[in-house]
Order: C-alpha cells, then sequence, then structure tokens
C-alpha cells in the first residue's frame, strides 16, 4: 500500500490516447491489434515502459523507449488469438510507467532498477473485449451490395453497342449487295445488248462479202470477252460480300 502511495503521487507527464481503455474489437480467430499513443508535451526525455496482468495474452511493440519533448510514439498492442466467451469479462489491465531521462544514459535497465518510487509515473489502462454488433454486421453486409449491383449493371452495358454495331454493319452489307445486285442487271443488259450487236455483225459480214473474216472474229472475240470478263468480276464482289454477311 505504501508503495501505491508513493506512485499516486506523481501525475502522469505523457499524455495517452485512449486514456483509460484498449478496446479489441473480435472476433478473436486472429490477432487483434490496438494502438496506443504516447505524446511527450513536456520540455524534457521521459522514459516508458509498458507492462501488463497478462503477458502471454499480448504481444507489445515497442513495451519501452525514450520520448523527446514534443513528440509522441505509438504502441501497437497485439492481442493472440483465443476462444472468446461473451460472459467473461476481461480482467486484463496494462500500466505505462514513465520517468524523466536522466542526462546520460548507458543502461535502461540500470534506470529504472535505480529510479526511485517517488519518481516513478504511471497510468492504468483496462482492456475492453468487444463482438460485431447486428448493426455493423448489417452494415458490413450492405457495403459490398453497390459493388455487386454496379459490376452486374457494367456487365450487359457493351452488349446493347455490339448489337449496334452488327445492325450497322448488317445494313451496309445490306446495301452493298442490293447495289452489286443493281450493277450484275446492268452489266447483264450490256452483255445481251453486246450479243445482240455481235449477232447483227455476223449476220452483215456474210451479206458483205468483201468483209475479212477474220477481222469480224476478232471484232465478236472482243466484244464478247469484255461483258463476259465485267460478269466474272461482279460475281467475285457478290460471293464476298453474301459470305461476309451470312458468317
Amino acid at each position: 500500500m505504501a508503495a501505491a502511495g508513493a506512485l499516486a503521487k506523481h501525475e502522469q507527464i505523457l499524455v495517452l490516447d485512449p486514456p483509460t481503455d484498449l478496446k479489441f474489437k473480435g472476433p478473436f480467430t486472429d490477432v487483434v491489434t490496438t494502438n496506443l499513443k504516447l505524446r511527450n508535451p513536456s520540455d524534457r526525455k521521459v522514459c516508458f515502459k509498458v507492462k501488463t496482468t497478462a503477458p502471454r495474452r499480448y504481444c507489445v511493440r515497442p513495451n519501452s523507449g525514450i520520448i523527446d519533448p514534443g513528440s509522441s510514439v505509438i504502441v501497437s498492442v497485439m492481442l493472440q488469438p483465443f476462444d472468446y466467451d461473451p460472459n467473461e469479462k476481461s480482467k486484463h489491465k496494462f500500466m505505462v510507467q514513465t520517468i524523466y531521462a536522466p542526462p546520460n544514459i548507458s543502461d535502461m535497465e540500470a534506470v529504472w532498477k535505480e529510479a526511485k518510487p517517488d519518481e516513478l509515473m504511471d497510468s492504468k489502462l483496462r482492456c475492453v473485449f468487444e463482438m460485431p454488433n447486428e448493426n455493423d454486421k448489417l452494415v458490413n453486409a450492405s457495403k459490398p451490395a453497390p459493388v455487386q449491383n454496379t459490376s452486374k449493371q457494367d456487365g450487359p452495358m457493351p452488349k446493347p453497342h455490339s448489337v449496334s454495331l452488327n445492325d450497322t454493319e448488317t445494313r451496309k452489307l445490306v446495301e452493298e449487295c442490293k447495289r452489286l445486285q443493281a450493277e450484275v442487271m446492268k452489266l447483264s443488259e450490256e452483255n445481251r445488248h453486246l450479243r445482240d450487236e455481235g449477232l447483227r455483225l455476223r449476220k452483215v459480214a456474210h451479206s458483205d462479202k468483201s468483209g475479212s473474216p477474220t477481222a469480224l472474229a476478232l471484232r465478236d472475240n472482243g466484244s464478247n470477252s469484255l461483258p463476259s470478263l465485267l460478269v466474272v468480276i461482279a460475281a467475285i464482289f457478290i460471293g464476298f460480300f453474301l459470305g461476309k454477311f451470312i458468317l
């Protein structure tokens, strides 16, 4: 009791955040970490040490050190996994013990061993275990919903665009086929006209004995070969576009 009275004489120089409770939120099937901020508002260096009533259940980094004037240190307190019983209240506690740093520090252990009780300052924190409540579960469950809805909406979006492209391409092919069919009909008419003209020329050649048979034959071949070649080219184009349209 005398030692406790001596410890209570000096108010803690460090500012702790959180000041009284270290909260750990479950589930506790994995390591749960909470941070403790230690701030030194004084104009002197301060040595600190973090102690716990359950050292096997926690890992503290850093668990001791020196804080410069006006500086802060973040202490990570890691609770190891365990089987949580909501009916059992936590009895674990932490204590942050501090002392003003001497001018020359060569051995931290020696500083704490040689410290006088009236030079020590301390703050106690209790550990609080919390499980996610139903509201938290609902909030967490509802968070992915917009992402899923967005992905569903984003998925079908390109389909109308691709359909419109196919329709446009189809219309172009149909129009091109109609144009080529008109060209073929026109070429067929010209071919028929030229064929009739060839027959007329042959009749004239037979009636005109002074005409050269060789010249007439060459003229007939030239007049017949030209429209036939045009028909073949037109047929190739139609076959290409119809094949693209069907596939």
